[in-house]
Order: structure tokens, then C-alpha cells, then sequence
């Protein structure tokens, strides 16, 4: 008689009940150690599963009523620069400060509660008369306005206070006040702006630091990692401008927060640079708002006077965008406040209808976070939803929750890891007891199915975030110890990976390669890498000298080669080969990487150096020089293995591969040392010093594009460099506008502080060239360059 099912479970139970507990126990602990340290790429596993989770199950919330945003968007950006009145008095962005006296005025107007401006005003502009516009309009109608400020590492820290939360004071009278006349400019325009009166460094401190209680929670510290190892750098606040520190009644710190991932998901409240504390851009602005004259943030609470916020234990919370910003938040062009207001203004000074642009009522009570909406403003970040969202709805999110609504938090540690450690028990127990290969096959999918709806349902009802990763990897581990059937597997996997990528990649990566979870398709696939070419300048002349002794040629191009090769693997690169003394590399494939663009840019200025350095060597040694020109190039192309069953060769194809080799030879144009292609720069420009160099058409192609000069990394380049630089986009832009004698002027004067900048001396050739053959009109500013 066949045994009961159930009897056969418990017999299998009683004999592996120890296995089953030690799995669980090594399961949960190697899925917490990879939680600590990140191993495995837990973390991008858990920002991943939580993006997924948050754009299913949290999206859908009804529109703001409380907060409204009036931003520079493209139709600002080209309204503004269509109407010549408007450039007179304003400008183009970013825009003079009485255009800000008129918006904030009109805002007032239109009985808006209170403004929210993203962005900081530490700078004077060229004409004082405009900054004393906004003035005027914030002392004589006392508007609520909350403006940010910045930190520097380079800025001398503030002086220690007891700050003094300053309530916006009502308006000087009811009603709309009259408007500003013009700003004129000044009669002289080269006379030295009068200074303000000087303020003292404590009245800044109290104007911008806020008295934040934190009992049990230490606030993060205002610093900055720099690159590399060294010590961290302290920030300090930028002073916004004098004449602004007493009139503007709340100032608050402008930080992005960003993850490791460029995503914004999550926000602090306020920051220490060790001697003052100092509330983020929103916190302020709700202080104002709630008239709470008590902040305090403890461990899990967030109390604004009589209002009171779950958020994390570490003093941080994470954001309920509730779905794409623009669904959440109503969006108002600041051209349109503008229009308004100048309609008004005729109306008032000629008894014109007055026909608005905007609906009655639309600022009533809201209130207004002012900023950049356009990509042009260049304040585009990414958040779970989209992955390009204008900066300033991280503000009004934030805002938001701190007004009318919540935040979304971490459930505690404790209770993920006793879920990890169920999660753990379950799976080596399912698998162990069952002994179903579809079950093996199946479990794994499922338990990442059902724990995706398991925490779904605590983010969509709780707004509690459950740790997804940790329990999942926990159950993957122990799936794996209880079925055991992939070691081979594994191990010939390696093994194949290991033999087709040691030749060409450094051995670090490849191990790194080896242990990811997602392997490289050897077959061939399509990914967005950065292609690297390098030659040596004049390579037929220097292997003549040789001719008589190849040996000695073999022997230097070696060394040249060696050295290039070893600092390109360093910074992550694939060697695809040598063509004679050219390199061709890969940066972002086979082993993928989020930064390609980076590497490959610093790679490049690294061998800068190194062959700078191999040559002083060779002078020494009365060897030919090896001056070496270099072309980057970032582009979806396809990459795999190549050839035939008797050779293979790992490399990629694309017109991108081809805009790299086009990009190297271009220096010799240009005399520089390393072009990179418009992609390259986009991915890269955070992170190193560029320039623009021309408008291209290469060879065999008709789309035009865009050429920059990779000069060095962020922050490094010197300040005389700087200033050719500027010059030579100054020049650049006469040109385009075919003022070729203007052009010359400006090149002229580069040139006599930098006589050594090539882009200078090419654009200025062919500017004198353009003087005396004026070119067709229009004049379209592109370059061909041959072969």
C-alpha cells in the first residue's frame, strides 16, 4: 500500500530538518550581509523593485490643492526671446531680477498664499537697479517668499547663532500695488556699480539657519567626497545678496538628494555644516506656512508646531510622487504670469480691456514653487516615474506632504529581516520537501511575483516601504542550496567567460563580469557603449627613422602600447585591438556600465598624461616623439563576437564605431589632443571640462554634428584655460552669426594670452578667410571635414 503523502513529507522533514534550519539561518544572514554591504548589487536590485512598486501601485493621486508651479518652460524661454521689449528689460536666461519682481507682484495680485523659489540669488546682477526691483517689491507688499541658497566647499563657514525664524509680515496695504516703472539702464555702463552696505556674517547666519531640535538623531553633515580618496570637504553656505538677507522673510537649502543612481526618491529635512543647521528649501517654506514656531525631527517623527509626520528612523523619508509630476501638479508658464501682468499694467496706465491670459482664480490660495521647467533651464533630474522631471517637483512633492499629505517610509529592519528569514524557511522547505523539478523551476519566478504584490499592498495602503531585495535574494539562496543542480553549470560558464575575455580585459572586470547576474550575449546584441580611438601624429615619418632596425621600432611601439593599454584597463576598458600604432577600445561592453561615457572621458585624460610622460621620457632618451590624438564616441552599436569558426574577435559595428575613428582624425583640424562626440558629452558632462568646438559634416555623412574638445576633469581646469575657453565660445558664437570681423577681434585677443590654443588659431583662419571671401547666406556655420 502506497504511503500517504503527508507521511512521506514528514519522513523527509525528521531527516533534513537540520539542513532545512542551517539553509535557512546561512540564507538569511548572506542576504542581510549583502543588505550591509552591497553586495550582488542588492541596492539596485531594491531601488529597482521599489521604482516598480511605486509607479503600479501609489500612482493615480488627484491633483494638488494646495501647491502650484509657475516654471521657465520652453514656451518662456522663446516667448521672451521673440519680443524684443521683453529682452530689453529682462534679458534672456537666465533672466534679470526685475522680471521676478513683476511675477512675484502679480502672483500677490492674484491672492496666491505664499512663493516657493527653487533656486538661489547670490550673485549681483549687471545692472543693481534691477536687483533694487525686486527689493522694492518684496518690502512694499511683504511677500511670502522662501528663496533658496546654496554650499560651497571654497565658502568661510558662518559664524555659529541662535537663529531667528522670521514670519512673513503682512503687506504694507490691500490690494494691488502699482506696478514698477521700467528699469532703465544705467548711463554708464562701465562705472563700477555702488557697493552695498556691508553685512555682518551673523546677521547671514540667522537669516539662513533654522532651529531645528533633534533629539536621538544626529543631522547629516554638510560635506562634499571629492574624487578619489582624500579627506571630505566641508560646505558652507553661499550668502545670498545683501540687500536681499533682511527683506526676504525664509531662506532654505537647495540639495537634490539624489540616489547613487541619479534618481531622486527620498529627502532630508535639515543639514549641519557643525556650527548652524540649516532646513531644506521645503521645510522652510512650511514653517512659514504652519506658523510653527517648534521644529522638531526625532527618529520616525517630523513635528511642524501642532503638526505632526511619520518618516524613517535615519531622519530621512521617501517621496510619494503619486504618479508623473504633471499629472500631480498643475503647471503654469512664467510667460504667462508675465503676459498677465503686462495686460494689467496697460489696463492700469491706458484703460485697455484687461482680457487675462490665465483664469481668474488660478494662485488664489496656492502655493506658488517657482523655477526652471525647460530642459534649457538645465535642472532635469530622474525620479521613479520619469526619467527626465524638471528639479523643482522634488520641491513641490516634498511641499506637498508637508502641508496636506505624507510621506512614504521604511518599514523597520527588525520586521524585513524576520520576513527575509520566513521567506528563507519557506522556500528550502518547499523545495526540499516537494522535490518537484517544476516547482524548482517555478518557485523562484513566483516568489518574486508574490512578493512584488506582498509589498505593493503595504505601499498602496501603508505607504510603508518593505525591503523587496533582501527577502527575495534570502529565498533565491536558499532555492539554490536546496536544488544544488547549476554547479557544473556555473563553473563551465566561468570558465568559457574567463577564456574569451582575459586577452582584452583587465582581470578585475573580467571576475566582476564572471560573478554579475545578467552574462553578456557572446552572439551579439545592441547597448549604448562609448568607442575610444587613439593614433600617434605622424606615424609614417616616425617608423622611418627605423627602417634600418625594426626591432628597435617593435621594441618602442610596445612600450607605447603597454603603457596606454594598462591605464585604459585600469579605468574599465576593453581592448578591441591594435591597428599598427592605433588603439581601439570599449567602455560598457561586455561588462555593462552606467557610466561608460565617464570612464571613457577620464580614461582619456589619463592617457593624456601618460603619454605626456612617455614622452619626456623618450627626449631623454633622443627617441621620436609619440604625440597622441584620440576620438570618443558614445552611440547605440552592436557588439559580440566577430569572425569566422577559425578566429573570433569581440568588437563592435555602427556608425558610432565610425563617428570615433572620424573624431580622432579630426584633431588634426583643430591641433588638439582629444574630441569627443555630442552623446559622450551629454552622458559626460557632469564630470569633466569641455568645450564646443565646431559644427561638423564628416565625411560620407550629412547630418550635422556637434564637436567638443574633452579638456580636463570637473573642477580641474585652470583658470587662464578658462578663460580661452570662454573666449573662443564667444568667437564661436560671432561666427555662427557670420560676424566674421568681430570673430577675428576676439580670436586676436585669445590668442595673445593663450598662443598656444590650436581651436583658436583654426577658427581665427578661417574667420579672417570668411572677411575677405564673404561665404553664402544664409550662412549655415558647419564645417566639412575630409577624410
Amino acid at each position: 500500500m502506497r504511503p500517504p503523502l503527508s507521511r512521506v513529507h514528514a519522513l523527509r522533514l525528521r531527516n533534513r530538518w537540520k539542513f532545512i534550519l542551517l539553509v535557512t539561518a546561512l540564507a538569511t544572514a548572506g542576504a542581510a550581509l549583502c543588505q550591509r554591504h552591497g553586495w550582488l548589487r542588492i541596492h539596485d536590485a531594491e531601488l529597482a523593485a521599489y521604482d516598480q512598486g511605486l509607479t503600479f501601485f501609489t500612482r493615480g493621486h488627484e491633483r494638488s490643492r494646495d501647491v502650484l508651479i509657475v516654471g521657465i518652460d520652453d514656451r518662456t524661454l522663446q516667448g521672451i526671446r521673440d519680443n524684443a521689449r521683453y529682452v530689453r528689460n529682462y534679458g534672456v536666461y537666465p533672466y534679470s531680477r526685475n522680471l521676478w519682481a513683476r511675477v512675484f507682484e502679480h502672483l500677490m495680485d492674484e491672492g496666491a498664499r505664499a512663493i516657493v523659489f527653487d533656486g538661489v540669488m547670490d550673485e549681483r546682477g549687471t545692472d543693481e537697479s534691477n536687483d533694487l526691483a525686486l527689493v522694492q517689491v518684496l518690502e512694499e507688499r511683504g511677500i511670502p517668499l522662501t528663496l533658496g541658497f546654496s554650499v560651497n566647499a571654497g565658502q568661510p563657514p558662518l559664524p555659529r547663532v541662535e537663529p531667528v525664524n522670521r514670519f512673513p509680515r503682512p503687506p504694507a496695504r490691500e490690494g494691488p500695488s502699482p506696478s514698477l516703472p521700467v528699469a532703465e539702464p544705467a548711463a554708464d555702463p562701465f562705472a563700477e556699480p555702488q557697493e552695498p552696505p556691508p553685512l555682518a556674517s551673523e546677521d547671514v547666519a540667522r537669516a539662513l539657519a533654522l532651529a531645528v531640535e533633534h533629539p536621538g538623531l544626529g543631522l547629516p553633515p554638510l560635506v562634499q567626497k571629492p574624487g578619489g580618496s582624500g579627506p571630505r570637504l566641508v560646505l558652507h553656505p553661499v550668502p545670498p545678496l545683501p540687500m536681499l538677507v533682511p527683506t526676504v522673510p525664509g531662506f532654505g537649502l537647495v540639495m537634490m538628494e539624489e540616489d547613487a543612481d541619479g534618481k531622486l526618491r527620498r529627502t532630508r529635512f535639515a543639514y549641519s555644516d557643525g556650527a548652524n543647521t540649516y532646513a531644506t528649501l521645503p521645510l522652510a517654506a512650511a514653517v512659514d506656512l504652519l506658523g510653527a514656531e517648534r521644529v522638531e525631527l526625532t527618529p520616525g517623527r517630523l513635528r511642524l508646531g501642532a503638526r505632526e509626520l511619520p518618516i524613517n528612523l535615519d531622519g530621512t523619508a521617501e517621496l510619494d510622487f503619486g504618479g508623473p509630476w504633471q499629472e500631480r501638479f498643475q503647471a503654469i508658464s512664467v510667460y504667462a504670469v508675465l503676459e498677465d501682468w503686462a495686460r494689467r499694467r496697460e489696463h492700469r496706465e491706458r484703460g485697455t480691456s484687461f482680457v487675462p491670459v490665465l483664469p481668474e482664480g488660478t494662485f488664489r490660495d496656492k502655493v506658488i514653487v517657482v523655477g526652471g521647467l525647460s530642459v534649457g533651464t538645465s535642472d532635469v533630474k530622474a525620479t521613479p516615474f520619469q526619467s527626465e522631471a524638471p528639479g523643482l517637483v522634488k520641491q513641490a512633492v516634498v511641499l506637498e506632504a508637508l502641508l496636506s499629505g505624507g510621506f512614504i517610509t521604511q518599514a523597520p529592519f527588525a520586521l524585513s529581516l524576520l520576513l527575509t528569514c520566513a521567506v528563507a524557511l519557506l522556500s528550502v522547505a518547499l523545495l526540499t520537501l516537494a522535490r518537484s523539478p517544476l516547482l524548482e523551476i517555478v518557485w523562484p519566478l513566483a516568489l518574486c511575483f508574490g512578493f512584488f504584490l506582498f509589498t505593493g499592498v503595504f505601499l498602496e495602503h501603508g505607504r510603508v516601504h518593505v525591503l523587496s531585495a533582501m527577502p527575495i535574494y534570502a529565498g533565491v539562496f536558499a532555492s539554490l542550496a536546496s536544488v544544488a543542480v547549476n554547479h557544473m553549470f556555473a563553473n563551465r560558464e566561468r570558465e568559457r567567460l574567463r577564456q574569451s575575455f582575459n586577452r582584452f580585459l583587465d582581470k578585475t572586470l573580467v571576475d566582476q563580469l564572471v560573478e554579475q547576474q545578467r552574462l553578456p550575449s557572446l552572439e551579439g546584441e545592441t547597448r549604448e557603449i562609448t568607442a575610444f580611438f587613439s593614433d600617434i601624429r605622424g606615424f609614417s615619418t616616425f617608423s622611418e627613422r627605423f627602417k634600418d632596425d625594426p626591432r628597435a621600432l617593435v621594441a618602442l611601439l610596445n612600450r607605447y602600447l603597454t603603457r596606454v593599454s594598462s591605464v585604459l584597463m585600469a579605468h574599465g576598458a576593453c581592448l578591441d585591438k591594435y591597428i599598427g600604432d592605433a588603439v581601439v577600445c570599449l567602455f560598457g561592453a561586455p561588462l555593462d556600465m552606467a557610466d561608460h561615457a565617464v570612464r571613457a572621458c577620464h580614461a582619456a585624460l589619463a592617457v593624456r598624461d601618460e603619454v605626456d610622460a612617455l614622452r619626456a621620457e623618450l627626449r631623454q632618451e633622443g627617441l621620436p616623439d609619440v604625440y597622441t590624438r584620440m576620438g570618443l564616441n558614445s552611440a547605440e552599436m552592436f557588439v559580440g563576437n566577430f569572425g569566422s569558426e577559425h578566429l573570433l574577435d569581440y568588437t563592435a559595428i555602427g556608425d558610432g564605431m565610425n563617428l570615433a575613428a572620424r573624431l580622432e582624425g579630426a584633431n588634426k583640424a583643430y591641433d588638439t589632443v582629444i574630441l569627443i562626440g555630442p552623446r559622450t558629452y551629454a552622458l559626460a558632462r557632469e564630470h569633466i571640462e569641455a568645450r564646443e568646438l565646431d559644427w561638423v559634416r564628416v565625411a560620407g555623412k550629412v547630418e550635422v554634428v556637434t564637436l567638443y574638445e574633452l579638456l580636463a576633469r570637473k573642477g580641474a581646469l585652470p583658470a587662464a584655460r578658462r578663460a580661452t575657453v570662454e573666449r573662443y565660445a564667444e568667437a564661436l558664437a560671432l561666427y555662427r552669426a557670420a560676424c566674421f570681423e568681430q570673430a577675428v577681434r576676439v580670436l586676436e585677443a585669445a590668442l595673445a594670452a593663450d598662443p598656444e590654443d590650436g581651436p583658436s588659431r583654426a577658427l581665427l583662419a578661417r574667420c579672417a578667410h570668411h572677411v575677405f571671401h564673404p561665404p553664402a547666406m544664409p550662412f549655415e556655420g558647419v564645417t566639412n571635414l575630409e577624410k
